[in-house]
């Protein structure tokens, strides 16, 4: 048995998620700890959402389930499951948002080592959260087919392999 993600539907589940937070993609990159290029290959098709980026977003949004962040079954957030489903405005108000971490300005990088660190054990979920494996069986096989080499003088070389 082959499981599979819907790669399409869960680039639109990830905006959606940013949405719900107020964030724009590079606010929703830096909360979360994904690189900015992954963020942007992921949404521009170049790319496929890998599971880091899942346990990253769970990590910093523990109420997220991960089970419609990545089949889009079951409710958006976990405590829709044991309440019923919630209103927006509820699920807004439920919700961290960055703007609940940031100083006045609006600017995280003015925290301190200590005050990201204390930021950051309080918005990772608990220990005993069980965590979710997928594995992914029968992927088909990967060749090489484009190397290309940038250099400093703004030219680029391509090699491409022998078939």
């Amino acid at each position: 048995m082959a499981f599979t993600l819907k790669i399409e539907g869960m680039k639109d589940r990830i905006k959606k998620v940013m949405e719900t937070q107020h964030m724009s993609q590079k606010v929703f990159a830096q909360f979360t700890g994904i690189s900015e290029g992954s963020l942007s290959g992921v949404f521009n098709g170049r790319t496929r959402p890998t599971l880091q980026m899942v346990e990253s977003i769970h990590a910093r949004l523990p109420q997220l389930s991960v089970e419609w962040l990545m089949f889009g079954t079951g409710p958006m957030y976990v405590d829709e499951a044991a309440s019923g489903a919630s209103s927006d405005h509820e699920k807004k108000m439920d919700s961290p948002t960055l703007l609940d971490v940031q100083s006045p300005d609006q600017n995280p990088s003015l925290f301190t080592v200590q005050e990201q660190s204390m930021i950051n054990s309080a918005q990772q979920a608990p220990l005993n959260t069980p965590k979710t494996i997928v594995k992914y069986i029968d992927k088909p096989e990967r060749h090489i087919t484009e190397i290309r080499i940038f250099f400093d003088d703004q030219t680029w070389e391509t090699f491409e392999p022998k078939r």
